[in-house]
């Protein structure tokens, strides 16, 4: 007799202790090694940026068997819940807008111009895509199962490209992407992101030639240079014990406000409107049921009003680097849930990352032309946007190394608006598929 026999696989590491400290250890050995400025891996990370190995190896790991689920699970909600909204508030607490607008109308007008470019430029291709291949953004006669929905993992390119990694991960939460397709999504937002960034250091050898196109003024950039060396001179400080435990017990008092108004907020106002009405639709659609968007939300709302005040210095000491310390534990969490052997299911998404990009470029430069804003305001605001505080100082400083605060600078805007901007962005998608 023949005995038919399921075999389930079992996970080489079963202790949620364990598999953090591997995944830890995962982005410890990646930052070391991307730290190096000679050699193998300074030649590799020239080519394979950091970031997406914070995906991958443990992506990879976890393809391999690694990972048990329920760890991976545990592990991405203590990131995702607790670690996402203290750096969300970390990251954009440091904004100050006075030396934001101290840097010229035209860098702050190409940095906006570039985030309009994403908001609209992200519908535009979905638009153009439902005419000419329909099944790769979504359009289908079945239904697509809840979070496979392409416009839902276009958001959270969205939320990557005009914020950054928290605005990115905040997207695949609100709107319950699956982390198959949100790894995908991963993987295109920095492979069309690094063909830009190509292409953006290529041109910079040629931007006297660019700004001649477009009658741009460069006087403002030799202002900057002095403006932006004393601004970083005069607030550099090495961080002590104190500076530490409290801008950490301060994320955290966010964190809990969050959650309070996470668990209050969406009955009061989908309680205030009729159930079934355009109103109560609207209200879901936008995301005001969720308990994430509002703790999201308060976690913004709270840096962008203590970042008129004094708790806008704890930046000096370094609460954006702790701020960061944290999305890469939620980038690594990310990982260890993905499966790679399904990635490219969604291969199309690469074609609509391309045209998205070119979208937005346009009209980068149409703006760019029609103020004559100078080469420099057009990258800088470009990768403030694609790829925020991680790859626009890189570019601000290939102009003078000075400058690379500007690029620091004008991608904490992004952090702000980036959630809102990609909810926005997924708004106008959903609508264009009809989901």
């Amino acid at each position: 007799m023949a005995i038919s026999e399921t075999t389930e696989k079992v996970a080489l590491i079963q202790s949620d202790a364990v598999a953090f400290g591997v995944i830890m250890a995962v982005l410890g050995l990646i930052f070391f090694t991307s730290s190096r400025t000679q050699g193998f891996w300074s030649k590799f990370y020239k080519h394979i940026p950091a970031l997406l190995l914070c995906y991958f190896v443990p992506g990879l790991l976890n393809t391999l068997g690694f990972f048990d689920k329920g760890s991976a699970d545990n592990i991405y909600y203590i990131a995702s819940r607790y670690l996402l909204p203290a750096s969300l508030f970390l990251l954009t607490l440091s904004i100050d807008f006075e030396k934001i607008m101290g840097l010229g109308w035209r860098a702050v007008a190409m940095f906006f111009a570039g985030t309009f470019g994403v908001i609209v430029g992200g519908p535009l291709a979905v638009l153009l895509f439902s005419f000419v291949a329909p099944e790769w953004v979504g359009i289908t006669d079945g239904t697509v199962p809840k979070g496979e929905e392409i416009w839902a993992g276009l958001a959270t390119v969205a939320g990557s490209w005009i914020g950054g990694g928290a605005n990115q991960a905040s997207m695949q939460v609100l709107y319950e992407v699956s982390d198959t397709l949100f790894g995908t999504m991963a993987v295109m937002d920095v492979l069309v992101a690094e063909i830009w960034m190509v292409i953006l250091l290529f041109l910079i050898k040629k931007s006297d030639s660019v700004d001649r196109w477009l009658k741009a003024d460069n006087s403002a950039i030799e202002e900057l240079k002095v403006t932006v060396e004393k601004y970083t001179k005069e607030n550099e400080r090495i961080p002590n014990l104190n500076d530490f435990m409290m801008m950490l017990g301060l994320a955290f008092a966010v964190v809990a406000a969050g959650h309070l108004m996470g668990n209050w907020a969406p009955g009061v106002i989908l309680n205030s409107v009729d159930e079934g009405s355009t109103a109560h639709t609207v209200f879901k659609n936008v995301g005001f049921s969720s308990h994430f968007f509002w703790m999201i939300i308060t976690a913004t709302i709270a840096a962008l009003v203590l970042s008129r005040t004094k708790v806008r210095q704890m930046d000096h000491t370094g609460s954006s680097k702790i701020g960061s310390v944290f999305i890469y534990v939620l980038v690594a969490a990310i990982g260890m849930k993905m499966d790679l052997t399904k990635i490219l299911e969604h291969y199309q998404v690469f074609f609509v990352g391309i045209v998205w990009m070119i979208i937005h470029v346009a009209i980068l430069f149409i703006v760019a032309k029609l103020i004559r804003a100078p080469y420099f305001f057009v990258a800088v605001g470009s990768k403030a946007n694609i790829g925020g505080a991680a790859s626009a100082p890189v570019v601000a400083s290939a102009f003078h190394p000075s400058l690379a605060p500007v690029g620091v600078l004008l991608a904490i805007v992004g952090y702000a608006v980036g959630s809102v901007g990609a909810i926005f962005t997924a708004i106008m998608m959903r609508a264009v598929v009809g989901g």
